[in-house]
């Protein structure tokens, strides 16, 4: 406990520190977190440094010819002939925007030219993004080795930026800087959001991760919990990354599965990330802020939080250790929810099929319905004030010295795991999409990008086909023993239909994990340094990062590792149209500035939360627990999550 105390006393004194890694560098180990902990150096070179600059024909050949210019942030792209743009279209490419490039050769053996191509995914006029190939002719040097030297060159270039890999000084770019392809284990629940979720991962998820070089691994879950009983028996060394295709709810079970295991205290350490693909997305709403995006929902939020991915990078995650009335822990990396927004939650799974719009309607019949609950909030403030979210509007404080007085899981059993697709070359099955007859594509790595109709075919012209930037090394995915996942095609359902919720499987409960030392025995009196609130409230919620929903920001100024809990609640007496104006003025993070005098907000390390109304809805990142007294612990930067860079104007959730 001792050690635990010392960490979290480090990391109160520096509770801006981000944990900056590539995919490249990923830390494995306490002392390489430490040492990432530590500033990274001031950048030596400005946004707009050049650091290539070429001449490079187009594909078909008969195109035109451009003057390539790499930056740290962007390409420029200049066309020369047949005519130089005054206005050139397209001609700035925005490295946030790109997924990944690769280098080509022609089919023809007379070509000695080599080619380099970047996949980008600009925003359309209507404001969604599109994808979009672009290919480079590099013909300068008489002989096809030089030519494929020089677009190696660039292509290495352009892959250090995108995963923040040092570029070497002297200007000498090969290939060899690279790192072998990282690993990523992508588990999906098919019946994710509206049911999309598996159809979204093959059209968008797959293409974009193989562009950009990651190798991958991909999963199907078939039930509640699986995902938690996959982690527990994973050999984690293995993998770089465990990335949920869904909601919510699947990474909840990965992070409680990853601290069930014997060895927590390493487990809890794999970087772990999100795509968002079910109805309830916020944190992926928060990982989007802070890659500086603008609010998204649908596929614009997949798109941007794929584009992240792709680059790597992480920082360290809280986690929220909640102890329920039964004595039974699990931990929350988003909130822990009573009444309005719990009812809401739990009431709107019956309309699941709708996607992200059941909350919407949930909240409808919420108002009409409105309940209070009586109950005792207790919390142990934080002794570092966070950031105003609202500088013209200081957060309403908790008033109360009310003294709080005494208030008075069977085993799992393992089941095969099942892989369904993969970018590894293992014997795999030939798997369909829930209600297509099509394959899934062939996807291999970086210099093997899938192959899309019109990217490397022009008319005329000899097809291009992918030309590796490194062979496989030594321990890469192709000589390696992965993690005992057995072969066989997953027991996919006759259709698409989506299965009816489950409430009588209990919620995940982790046995492992770090010591609750600011915490109390439940039920046991609360020490002097404690504060408490007793009354009617409408709602009570403690979230972790800013977002509640993909677009409701509940906490503007939270971070990922702010080692804070965020306690918000509105007591009763709110009328049902201020209400609706919170929840309105949340999808801006601007609720805090509308003087509300019901609405409460503290900051908080610890806390607990005594529900005296005998009914009632307690949830635990959306999903229900039972009900009762809990309290819980922040933990700070226990987990890792892999968010990408943080946005070029540095903003945070």
């Amino acid at each position: 406990m001792n050690g635990f105390l010392k960490a979290e006393e480090e990391h109160d004194q520096r509770p801006d520190q981000e944990l900056t890694w590539s995919w490249g560098h990923r830390p494995r180990s306490t002392l390489d977190r430490a040492k990432a902990m530590a500033p990274p150096p001031p950048p030596p070179l400005t946004a707009s440094t050049p650091l290539l600059h070429g001449e490079f024909g187009s594909y078909p050949a008969r195109g035109p010819r451009f003057a390539l210019t790499l930056t740290p942030q962007a390409l420029h792209i200049q066309r020369l002939r047949p005519k130089p743009e005054a206005r050139p279209r397209g001609g700035l490419v925005l490295l946030a925007e790109v997924s990944g490039c690769c280098t080509l050769r022609s089919r023809s053996p007379s070509d000695s030219a080599a080619y380099f191509c970047i996949y980008t995914y600009p925003r359309g006029r209507r404001g969604g993004r599109r994808r979009a190939a672009r290919t480079f002719r590099a013909d300068e040097a008489a002989t096809y080795e030089e030519n494929r030297a020089e677009a190696q060159r660039w292509a290495t270039a352009l892959t250090c930026l995108l995963r923040g890999l040092p570029l070497p000084g002297d200007g000498d770019i090969t290939p060899d800087l690279l790192p072998r392809p990282p690993r990523l284990l992508l588990l999906v629940n098919p019946f994710g959001g509206r049911g999309l979720a598996w159809q979204w991962c093959k059209n968008h998820v797959l293409p974009m991760i193989s562009e950009a070089g990651l190798s991958f691994n991909l999963i199907q879950t078939e039930r509640q919990n699986h995902a938690r009983e996959l982690v527990q028996g994973l050999s984690l060394s293995e993998w770089d990354g465990i990335v949920t295709v869904s909601g919510d709810g699947l990474l909840y079970e990965v992070l409680n599965g990853l601290l069930d295991r014997p060895d927590w205290k390493e487990a809890v350490k794999t970087p772990v990330g999100i795509l968002p693909c079910g109805s309830g997305n916020a944190l992926a709403g928060a990982v989007n802020q802070h890659g500086g995006f603008e609010p998204a929902l649908g596929i614009d939020l997949l798109l941007n939080c794929s584009l992240l991915l792709c680059r790597g990078g992480g920082r360290p995650l809280d986690l929220l250790s909640v102890t329920l009335a039964s004595g039974s822990r699990c931990f929350s990396f988003l909130s822990v929810a009573w009444g309005f927004v719990s009812d809401v939650d739990i009431q709107s799974e019956r309309f699941r099929a709708l996607g992200s719009a059941r909350f919407t309607l949930g909240t409808v019949l919420g108002l009409a319905t409105l309940h209070t609950y009586r109950g005792r909030l207790s919390y142990l403030p934080a002794t570092v004030e966070p950031a105003s979210p609202t500088p013209a509007h200081g957060l309403p404080r908790a008033k109360s010295e009310l003294t709080l007085a005494p208030a008075p899981a069977p085993p799992v059993a393992h089941s095969p795991l099942h892989r369904s697709v993969s970018d590894l070359p293992l014997p795999l099955p030939t798997l369909t999409s829930p209600g297509s007859p099509e394959p899934l594509p062939v996807l291999s790595l970086n210099g093997g990008c899938p192959e899309q109709v019109g990217d490397w075919g022009g008319a005329g012209d000899a097809p291009l086909s992918p030309d590796p930037l490194l062979p496989s090394p030594p321990g890469s995915p192709k000589a390696a023993q992965l993690s005992p996942i057995t072969e066989g095609a997953p027991e996919m359902p006759a259709s698409s239909e989506l299965l009816p919720p489950t409430p009588d499987i209990p919620v995940a409960i982790s046995t492992g994990g770090p010591p609750d030392h600011l915490l109390p025995p439940l039920g046991t009196p609360l020490p002097p340094d404690w504060v408490t609130l007793e009354g009617d409230f409408v709602l009570m919620l403690a979230i972790s990062p800013s977002h509640l929903g993909a677009d409701l920001v509940a906490a503007p100024h939270a971070r990922f590792d702010d080692g804070l809990v965020h306690l918000c609640w509105v007591r009763s007496g709110i009328s049902r149209a201020a209400l609706l104006r919170l929840f309105l003025a949340m999808e801006h993070g601007s609720h805090f500035s509308l003087g509300c005098p019901q609405l409460g907000y503290a900051a908080a390390r610890a806390f607990r939360l005594e529900p005296l109304t005998p009914r009632g809805v307690l949830t635990v990142d959306g999903e229900q627990v039972e009900y009762g007294p809990l309290q819980a612990q922040m933990h700070p930067g226990l987990g890792t999550l892999l968010t990408g860079p943080p946005g070029c104007l540095g903003r945070e959730p």
